[in-house]
């Protein structure tokens, strides 16, 4: 024979225990701080995908304008060129994604 636990004695003799909904409390970090609101996020997300455009922008710049024959003042230019670019298209990009998440 089975026994039975309090909360199913209680549910079979119909007088169940109902507690009050609380709210559920605001997540804090580890340090006291709270989440970031969305334009934080966008911004985090525009910054980091613009370093990684630069990065990847400083590697095809580098390529493409050495395999053209660039040099000295015209190469650096051209690779800055190419780092603003993609970073500012990767950027761009990130932050866009970061948005749709919020």
């Amino acid at each position: 024979m089975r026994h039975q636990s309090e909360s199913e004695v209680r549910a079979s003799e119909g007088r169940t225990q109902h507690r009050p909904r609380r709210k559920m409390p605001v997540t804090v970090g580890p340090y006291g701080q709270s989440q970031p609101n969305c334009f934080d996020r966008v911004k985090m997300g525009f910054m980091m995908g613009f370093a990684v455009g630069m990065a990847a922008g400083a590697l095809f710049g580098t390529f493409s304008s050495l395999r053209i024959g660039m040099r000295g003042r015209e190469l650096m230019g051209g690779i800055g060129k190419t780092m603003m670019q993609s970073g500012g298209t990767f950027g761009t990009f990130m932050a866009i994604g970061m948005g749709i998440r919020c």
